[in-house]
């Protein structure tokens, strides 16, 4: 229907650590490779949870930008920008709440959880009420057909696609609307025209969903169609009208796996991390210092690796033979826990190298992620004003 975007955003949260290279980045740098990407500040998602004490926005976000850059987060295959800067998200944001049922933001299931966790916080706010209205808007002001999320984030992206789902009905049946798409589906030329009516037919009697697939893969080859025509097809294709907004796919991430320096999710809140740009000292002296098996008292006091922190980081970090090693010695105890410390500072720092170098490089000269983020925000701006054209437009706003 559109290009095949995919979107995601982090909160403003300063510098990042291992839990956000291996948890997100990584697959941010491997998606940047096979879509067109879109990764922003998510800054007024900051104010939904902190607004009382609001941090600098500004230094935080620029902060995490340059860790994902020094990750491998690519300008010039990506799109990097900030929320706040593309006023168009708000103006979306508006309109849909307009359409949104208030039951709809009530059932969210993270809503009375975050409430119930977040407990010292009023959180008694629309801005919070409204956070996954926000996130929608963020989504579906871009098209985007693809949203990296966890198990966790997927009732958030189904409300995106019942929201989009909503106004494509309300406002898609535009006057005239088969006769428009009709018109256009003879613009493809009889061959093709006779096939996508076969291949519409096909879902619409039986729900051939891959007959659906078909047709939308046959749309998407078409190279010559105007804007219009095209939400008119794909509308008309599976049964509805006008395909104003798109409804976003989950592209299912696997949950982060990589421990703290105590054995639980790394996490700043429970203040057991490793940050992208901590220095080799500093990631010696965390790793040296961490709790092990509480059985090994002394160095010649046999112990157990799945009762020990340092093992989660081992089945991160090392081989089956260097595994096998930390096994044998551990059990046997063949080896003391500094030397079975010592590859995981060495991995460690290995994997950290390439980043602080890079990461360096924008810490000298802040001006150049400013201007890769001031480029982003322009890029994501005009994608953002084709979409409000259009919703304007569908909703009788698109004054002259």
């Amino acid at each position: 229907m559109f290009e095949t975007r995919v979107l995601s955003g982090m909160r403003p949260t300063g510098s990042l650590h291992l839990g956000h290279y291996h948890g997100v980045l990584k697959n941010w740098i491997r998606l940047q490779a096979e879509y067109p990407c879109l990764f922003f500040v998510a800054d007024w998602h900051a104010l939904t949870t902190d607004y009382e004490k609001p941090a600098d926005v500004q230094q935080t976000g620029l902060d995490m930008v340059i860790d994902w850059l020094a990750a491998g987060v690519d300008p010039s295959q990506a799109t990097l920008f900030v929320q706040s800067q593309v006023l168009e998200h708000a103006e979306l944001h508006l309109l849909l709440s307009m359409i949104t049922p208030l039951g709809w933001l009530e059932r969210v299931p993270t809503y009375k959880d975050q409430q119930e966790k977040l407990a010292d916080k009023d959180l008694s706010t629309y801005g919070f009420l409204g956070y996954p209205l926000l996130q929608a808007a963020d989504i579906l002001i871009y098209r985007a057909r693809y949203v990296p999320v966890g198990e966790d984030q997927v009732p958030h992206l189904e409300f995106a696609r019942e929201v989009a789902r909503r106004f494509n009905h309300l406002y898609g049946r535009e006057p005239g609307f088969e006769d428009k798409a009709k018109a256009a589906v003879k613009k493809l030329g009889s061959k093709k025209a006779r096939l996508l009516n076969e291949l519409r037919t096909k879902f619409l009697e039986s729900g051939d969903a891959a007959a659906l697939a078909r047709g939308q893969a046959l749309l998407d080859e078409q190279q010559n169609l105007s804007r219009g025509d095209r939400e008119r097809m794909y509308g008309w294709l599976e049964g509805g009208g006008r395909k104003i907004l798109v409804e976003p796919e989950a592209l299912l991430t696997e949950a982060s796996r990589m421990p703290g320096l105590d054995g639980q999710k790394m996490s700043k809140s429970y203040g057991n991390t490793i940050a992208l740009r901590e220095e080799p000292e500093s990631v010696s002296k965390k790793i040296k210092t961490m709790p092990t098996d509480p059985a090994r008292v002394k160095r010649t006091d046999r112990g157990n690796p799945e009762k020990c922190p340092v093992w989660e980081l081992h089945k991160v970090y090392s081989d089956a033979e260097r595994r096998e090693w930390v096994v044998k010695g551990c059990t046997t105890a063949g080896i003391g826990c500094l030397e079975c410390k010592q590859p995981v500072i060495d991995a460690i720092n290995r994997e950290l190298a390439p980043i602080r170098a890079r990461a360096q490089t924008y810490v000298d000269d802040p001006a150049l992620a400013k201007n890769i983020v001031a480029d982003g925000c322009d890029k994501a701006r005009k994608l953002a004003q084709e979409t409000m054209r259009d919703v304007r437009e569908a909703l009788g706003l698109a004054y002259p």
